[in-house]
């Protein structure tokens, strides 16, 4: 939990002293209160007392009552304040670690879990130190200050006050013992509910198709009854703490009372009126004394699951990065350019290869396709290229530059990137195909949409250019995303082409007619395709054919029908013999 506040800048402290400074300005107000009721009570027992006198006395408890309102007022403004603001530095700088993770370190944490910490876990906290916050510097300050005003009243009243203490302390650690752990299970159960209602949220089509509504929703209760159950356990362990607390209070102020009693009774009178006001004044105290055990009871309510979130927040802050920045800015005599040498690849604690010794150079202006079988590694070798991952062993360069000594925004300024997966923004058709930088350049979209063979369908939208795309590109289909993140990247006007898997949403015609014009608007640029069909790759400079991670050919369509016996396989199971020649 500490090492989360340690993202408290100056200003932060200095408001945390000036909240420290409000809340022993409260507590004295609070503390002088039962002085001036002794007076008061000493003054109406006494003969021959002055009205005015006990009205003045009333007046400065009236004072002090609103001089610890407003600072109390005070205090929850300027807390409130510190928390929000603290929420909001902390949830920017965990988006911002979050996009800077690597595929490595993002497959550490689940989507769902990480949209928790950025959410739920981050409110504890924000809860901590909104409520918790004051309660914990104005508990020990109203305990010890409490404590020096009644140390040398009554040595009976003393003994009884400090055994109510060490009780309400047992209580409070064995509660901390038993439901603290249980904080854990909690996150990680909001966890769980979190992911399931994503998935059900993701498959609606597949749930319903395969009728499996009733499947989810079981599904959805032994998650959320497993939550239900581990919450109502901790609340009701946490509920035992407030009686207990109301239950040593009330019997302290009545043993204090039966103490004094017996006190004042043995007493001679001129001492009776004074032991009468220092049992009021003890009992008051004495309450303050308990009051300060109580917030310290809500802070241990509140803080162990703020302090399992703190912890939560900080794996992902905490976390090492492993692709970080370099420092060339990619200025170079070679242009568009790609080169492997030697590469080799595996996952972090895989024993495995994925990719091994992989070499090939890919000139300006050339297209080099990838092909294999299902995880013969096409797309790992391509993803090492804008490094969503590092070569394990060997070289990836750009333009004459290994990957690792590039700026990442260098870098990625020269790529046009087309995942496996179109991924489609809600927003415009606009605002998907000017996406990031691209919409602070100049960029055709209407010249990108044609190459993409996006316009027929874009121009048949409502509002055409500016017609609205859902959130996942849910209103158009998957040969249209497929067509606009093409569309995407051509707008960008890069140095280098990586197209992983791009085409297969779309028909033979469709196919055709993008490469034949992609060729045209590409001529300046390199192009690394991976594909799947024959038809996509048959006229690309150079193929290579990986098969379980290494290269087994490498040349063109037409020379690896001869001396390619993978790629002779994969060719006749798509088209006849003629067709390919």
């Amino acid at each position: 939990m500490f090492r989360l506040l340690k993202n408290f800048n100056k200003k932060d402290y200095m408001i945390i002293l000036l909240v420290v400074i409000f809340i022993m300005g409260q507590v004295w107000f609070d503390l002088k209160l039962p002085d001036y009721m002794s007076k008061i009570t000493i003054l109406v027992q006494t003969s021959g007392s002055k009205m005015k006198d006990i009205i003045l006395n009333g007046t400065y408890m009236l004072l002090c009552a609103l001089g610890s309102l407003v600072l109390s007022i005070g205090v929850g403004f300027i807390i409130a304040n510190l928390s929000a603001n603290f929420s909001l530095k902390i949830r920017r700088k965990l988006f911002n670690k979050v996009e800077d993770l690597s595929l490595n370190e993002i497959k550490d944490f689940s989507t769902s879990s990480l949209i928790t910490r950025t959410t739920n876990d981050i409110t504890q906290v924000e809860m901590f130190i909104a409520i918790g916050l004051q309660m914990l510097i104005k508990a020990p300050i109203t305990a010890v200050w409490a404590i020096t005003k009644i140390l040398n009243k009554n040595f009976e009243w003393s003994l009884v006050t400090g055994g109510a203490v060490l009780l309400l302390l047992t209580v409070v650690t064995i509660l901390t013992i038993i439901v603290v752990p249980k904080f854990k299970i909690v996150q990680k159960l909001i966890d769980n509910l979190n992911g399931v209602t994503r998935e059900n949220l993701n498959g609606i089509r597949v749930i319903r198709a395969f009728n499996a509504e009733g499947y989810q929703t079981n599904k959805f209760e032994d998650v959320n009854n497993k939550l239900t159950k581990q919450q109502l356990f901790n609340q009701k362990t946490f509920a035992i703490m407030s009686p207990m607390m109301y239950l040593v209070m009330n019997s302290l102020v009545l043993i204090i009372y039966f103490v004094g009693a017996n006190l004042i009774d043995k007493a001679y009178y001129p001492d009776k009126l004074q032991l009468f006001g220092d049992m009021v004044v003890f009992s008051s105290y004495s309450m303050q004394v308990i009051m300060s055990f109580l917030l310290l009871a809500a802070i241990f309510m509140i803080l162990p699951r703020a302090s399992v979130s703190a912890n939560r927040i900080n794996e992902v802050l905490e976390k090492e990065i492993s692709v970080k920045d370099g420092e060339s800015d990619g200025k170079s005599n070679e242009i568009g350019t790609v080169e492997f040498k030697n590469v080799s690849f595996k996952y972090p604690d895989a024993e495995e290869y994925v990719l091994e010794n992989i070499s090939f150079k890919a000139n300006k202006g050339e297209t080099i396709a990838f092909i294999g079988s299902t995880g013969s590694g096409k797309s790992t070798l391509i993803n090492l290229v804008p490094r969503f991952y590092d070569a394990t062993k060997g070289e990836v360069l750009v333009d004459g530059i290994n990957v690792k000594d590039y700026k990442l925004e260098k870098l990625y300024n020269k790529i046009g990137y087309v995942p496996q997966k179109a991924v489609i923004f809600s927003g415009t058709v606009k605002s998907n195909v000017l996406y990031g930088e691209n919409g602070s350049k100049k960029s055709d979209i209407k010249e990108a949409i044609r190459v993409a063979q996006a316009k027929e369908f874009v121009e048949k939208m409502d509002d055409k250019y500016d017609s609205h795309i859902a959130g996942s590109g849910t209103n158009i289909s998957g040969g249209q995303k497929q067509r606009l993140a093409i569309a995407r990247a051509i707008a960008r006007n890069p140095e280098i082409y990586i197209f992983d898997d791009s085409f297969s949403a779309l028909d033979y015609k469709t196919d055709y007619e993008l490469r034949k014009e992609l060729k045209k608007y590409t001529k300046d640029a390199t192009s690394l395709i991976v594909a799947q069909r024959i038809g996509t790759i048959m006229h690309a400079d150079k193929i290579i054919v990986l098969d379980n991670g290494k290269c087994v050919g490498v040349g063109t369509h037409k020379e690896l029908l001869k001396s390619c016996k993978v790629y002779k396989e994969i060719a006749l199971s798509q088209l006849t013999m003629e067709e390919l020649l």
